[in-house]
């Protein structure tokens, strides 16, 4: 699925199955939630924190994978919601990150 179809999908759903849309303030207070629980997840399977039971720690990566798809979803409403080609704006970033960067990671000695 391209992320203009995955737009669409999202778009269809909200529009059927959700109803609506949120405000883009409500989606953007939604996004910072799901953005966060993204976070506590990675504290834990990749930090110093540590899960309270070992059930949490099991089934702690498919949770992540869901809490990420999460943060795509309501990404992807406020990008419907504000006219923006997430496909294209993507493309425009890369393009822009190639331009800017085009030496400054290879000559990064933090990264050699």
């Amino acid at each position: 699925m391209s992320i203009q179809e995955a737009q669409q999908t999202v778009d269809t759903w909200i529009r059927t199955v959700g109803v609506k849309y949120y405000s883009e303030l409500t989606n953007t207070a939604i996004l910072m939630e799901e953005v966060g629980e993204v976070a506590r997840l990675m504290a834990r399977l990749y930090g110093e924190q540590s899960f309270k039971t070992p059930e949490q720690a099991s089934t702690a990566p498919a949770e992540l994978a869901d809490e990420m798809a999460d943060v795509l979803f309501v990404l992807m409403c406020l990008a419907n919601q504000t006219g923006v080609d997430l496909e294209d704006a993507l493309r425009k970033n890369l393009d822009k990150k190639t331009r800017r960067d085009a030496t400054r990671h290879a000559e990064n000695p933090k990264l050699k």
